[in-house]
């Protein structure tokens, strides 16, 4: 009978310990989030930016990082809002707008030897069949790995793409 009761309370002080703290390395890269009409949250996209694009979209681009026990990459911190980056833009008959948002993230974040650019916001007038990343490359220069993944966007970072870092302090559970 002791014996049971020394078993159960160990299960039960395994199962009740606290997790261990956040991963030791992570990655580091350009995150994609959108938000559709209307919408003023961030949503993360679950696929590239080969997707077709709503008039009255908002695309969010962000400098990010993830791990395992970090697994929500940050949108950008600035919430959507169609009206206040194309709100002057005028509507073109045959094209739709977008606005693009690119956020380039903490200077926890940053590589070394690098300057955290300003964030940009930028409304595209696009053709009707512009998927994301047509409408990325409008508002800025895009740099991509064959497979089309996003590495720099106006040239930053100036070299890297999707590297593995040591988990940031501010990323780490207490």
């Amino acid at each position: 009978m002791k014996f049971k009761v020394f078993f159960l309370a160990l299960l039960i002080s395994l199962l009740s310990t606290p997790q261990a703290p956040a991963a030791e390395t992570g990655w580091r890269y350009w995150g994609y989030f959108q938000a559709a009409p209307g919408a003023t949250a961030w949503t993360a996209a679950m696929t590239g930016p080969t997707v077709a694009v709503a008039d009255g979209a908002v695309e969010g681009w962000a400098f990010t990082f993830s791990n395992d026990a970090v697994p929500d990459a940050k949108a950008p911190k600035v919430a959507p809002s169609f009206s206040k980056i194309c709100g002057r833009t005028k509507a073109v008959a045959g094209k739709k707008r977008v606005a693009v948002m690119i956020d380039f993230g903490s200077a926890v974040l940053r590589p070394k030897g690098e300057r955290t650019p300003r964030l940009i916001q930028r409304c595209i007038v696009a053709e009707q069949d512009a998927l994301g990343i047509d409408i990325l490359g409008q508002a800025v220069k895009v740099r991509a790995q064959g497979s089309g993944f996003i590495c720099g966007l106006n040239g930053y970072p100036a070299k890297e793409c999707g590297v593995e870092i040591k988990t940031p302090k501010r990323y780490l559970k207490k």
